[in-house]
Parts: structure tokens; C-alpha cells; sequence
């Protein structure tokens, strides 16, 4: 099928997943992860009705954006080394894989070079796996207090990658938890911290991920198809 006709189907889920934990479907931000993905590719599904894409790695991101036709919302989801900060803070407009005051600091030390207030998301490794990056649920509080002094920097949201498991009932008890994290989040005082995007769920999860409390779904493969 092509991208438009699968594109369809996924918002058709979204629609269902939304309204069966009584919100609107609008509420739901889809974002289309173009990583190994072309210039093409990307632009076929932003004129297809997508408007934010994610990249993985900086080095991708700089080949690929020069040659896109389109201008869709730029957000950066794989993890940031921090002397990558610097580029990721000009090429993106959402850095959704925040997970250490060391990074916010970078990134808001180029923000400002940049004149630039930098839209970020704190990544938090629910699973606890080794393999993957994000900070232990423990420590965001903190991350939280320290984010509230940084003046190039908005701490809009959460995001998390689930453990990859058998089923997506299997992995609803970490989003479950993700959600409790996001509603202590909202309750933080500090002028550039505002709860307003809870990115979770992926090709194979997002609808237990919406039912859950996602703001915002991060699809590849079922929209693109199955990477080469």
C-alpha cells in the first residue's frame, strides 16, 4: 500500500484509540519517523497530512533536510551525544531525548548562541533497560528542578521507548506508569516547564499507548513500510 493509504488506516486507529479513553482524535500528534527513510519519502507523507517528522541521528539529519520540499516540524527522538547539541539545537525544532542536566545544559548553551528558545522533552527509560538511554524514573524530579533555571530551554513533555515485548497488553503497565509521571511532572512550579506532550507508543503499540494517556505516537514501519 502506499504511504497516503497507510497513513489512513493509522489515523483511522488513532480516531478509535482516542475516543475510547474519551478524548478527540485531534489531540493525538502523529509523528512520522523517517530514519534510513529518503528525502522523498518524508516529503510523500507530509503531503499526505503529516506534519512532524523525527530523525534518529544528527549526521541523517543534516543530508537529509536540505533536500526536503517540505517544511514539516523537525523533532530530533534518537539519543543526543553532547557534543552534538550544537547542531541538533539548529536543525530541529523539538529535541524529544533529553535525559541529563549535562545535556540541557549543552543544549541551552548553544539555544542561546543561537538566540533561540529550544522546545525539549525529558526521556525517561521506563523499562530500566541497559540498552537503551533515558533517565530512571527516579531521577526526573531532579532533572525537573534543575531544568526550571535554564532560560533558552521549554520542557514540554515526556517521552519514553517501551520495552519491546511479546504483546502490547504486556507493555500497557509501562505506559501506565509513564502517565502517573507526566501528571506529577504538571504539577512542577517553574515558568519554562509545561506538561503538554506525553510521546510514547510506536508502530506496534500506539494505540495501548493513546488508550494510556499518549500525546504524541512516533510511527515508522507502518507507515513506511518495513526498513530495507
Amino acid at each position: 500500500m502506499s504511504i497516503a493509504e497507510n497513513l489512513h488506516i493509522i489515523r483511522k486507529r488513532i480516531a478509535e484509540a482516542s475516543m475510547s479513553s474519551g478524548r478527540k482524535p485531534e489531540d493525538i500528534s502523529l509523528i512520522a519517523v523517517t530514519k534510513t527513510r529518503t528525502a522523498a519519502e518524508a516529503d510523500e507523507a507530509v503531503h499526505a497530512g503529516i506534519s512532524g517528522i523525527g530523525e534518529n541521528r544528527v549526521q541523517e539529519a543534516k543530508q537529509k533536510f536540505p533536500l526536503l520540499s517540505t517544511s514539516p516540524a523537525r523533532h530530533m527522538i534518537g539519543h543526543l551525544q553532547s557534543n552534538k547539541a550544537k547542531d541538533a539545537v539548529k536543525l530541529f525544532d523539538i529535541i524529544q531525548s533529553v535525559d541529563s542536566l549535562r545535556l540541557l545544559a549543552e543544549i541551552d548553551k548553544e539555544a542561546k548562541k543561537n538566540n533561540k528558545i529550544m522546545d525539549v522533552l525529558a526521556e525517561v527509560n521506563i523499562g530500566g533497560e541497559a540498552s537503551k538511554s533515558g533517565m530512571k524514573p527516579e531521577e526526573l524530579p531532579g532533572f525537573m528542578a534543575g531544568a526550571g533555571k535554564y532560560l533558552n530551554i521549554r520542557v514540554r513533555g515526556l517521552m519514553t521507548i517501551a520495552p519491546f515485548l511479546a504483546s502490547s497488553e504486556q507493555v500497557r503497565p509501562y505506559f501506565k506508569k509513564m502517565k502517573k509521571l507526566f501528571d506529577d511532572a504538571a504539577r512542577f512550579p517553574a515558568p519554562n516547564v509545561k506538561m503538554e506532550h506525553l510521546s510514547m507508543g510506536m508502530s506496534g503499540d500506539f494505540v495501548t499507548a493513546i488508550e494510556e494517556g499518549a500525546t504524541m505516537v512516533r510511527i515508522g514501519s507502518a507507515i513506511f513500510g518495513e526498513r530495507k
